[in-house]
């Protein structure tokens, strides 16, 4: 399996995906057929899955089939089913990163954090920029600073000049986060800037390799994203960001297959606090 970020270029950190199944067949063998990779694609994030789940099951599976499902969680209080609340309220506070470099140009997404003009987006979004501006939603380009960058959590937090079309979002409470609640990924994918997708969390505290060593959790998402949506939040029902979207899973180096990744938003926060602080 291949993978990667969601900017422009460079397209970001590598998902590094858990290893193999012997029982599977390897899908970076090009003579695999895509059914096949498809199948070991599902396969292997079982196996990641097993980690977390397998003792649950295995306490399920010793007390018969006719043991009691496991209660389903109810979802948050004020949770809303309609999403185009959600999108109207975000809109608003998200913007497209453009930035230049040596070598050309790359863009990607952020948000506003606060009322001092501080934008969130993803370290490889601005790595090697030589100038940087976001547009927002009203249409007009403002010139960012780099406040500071995390290549480890892949976040960055830019500066630009406060206005009223730039409202802050809210963060969620990372623990009101849930599995199958309907979510929104925010963004300029390939450049469209203010394009809504919608889907729900697949799974939360997913451990995963972004590009490093050290696996860190993510949340885990089908809601479509592909290159641009870097940077930009992923909301949930409320209008709150959930999580920074950061990386997609893909076969054959294609685009969205439903497998994206976001950086946590207690993660996201503590990070962007700590580069302002230094900043």
């Amino acid at each position: 399996m291949s993978t990667v970020g969601l900017g422009g270029s460079p397209r970001g950190p590598e998902f590094i995906s858990p290893p193999p199944h012997p029982l599977l067949p390897d899908i970076s063998d090009k003579s695999v057929g895509p059914r096949w990779r498809l199948l070991a694609l599902a396969g292997l994030l079982g196996i990641s899955a097993s980690a977390v789940t397998g003792g649950t099951a295995g306490f399920l599976a010793g007390r018969g089939s006719d043991a009691a499902p496991a209660p389903v969680p109810a979802p948050p209080a004020g949770v809303p089913s309609d999403l185009v609340a959600a999108a109207a309220r975000a809109l608003p506070g998200v913007v497209s990163v453009q930035v230049r470099t040596g070598s050309g140009g790359a863009s990607g997404s952020g948000f506003v954090l606060d009322d001092r003009g501080h934008i969130v987006t993803n370290h490889h979004v601005v790595a090697g920029a030589g100038s940087v501006s976001v547009v927002g939603s009203d249409g007009r380009r403002l010139t960012a600073e780099v406040v500071g960058t995390d290549p480890g959590s892949d976040i960055a937090v830019l500066r630009v000049t406060p206005g009223p079309a730039l409202q802050p979002l809210v963060l969620a409470d990372p623990r009101g986060v849930r599995v199958g609640e309907p979510v929104l990924a925010v963004g300029s994918p390939l450049g469209l800037s203010g394009t809504v997708t919608a889907g729900i969390v697949s799974a939360v505290d997913r451990q995963v390799r972004l590009g490093g060593s050290t696996r860190q959790s993510a949340v885990q998402t089908d809601a479509s994203i592909n290159p641009g949506n870097s940077g930009g939040p992923l909301i949930n029902a409320r209008g709150e960001v959930i999580g920074v979207n950061t990386a997609i899973a893909t076969l054959e180096g294609g685009g969205s297959i439903g497998i994206g990744f976001a950086v946590p938003v207690d993660r996201a926060r503590e990070v962007a606090a700590g580069l302002i602080g230094r900043g």
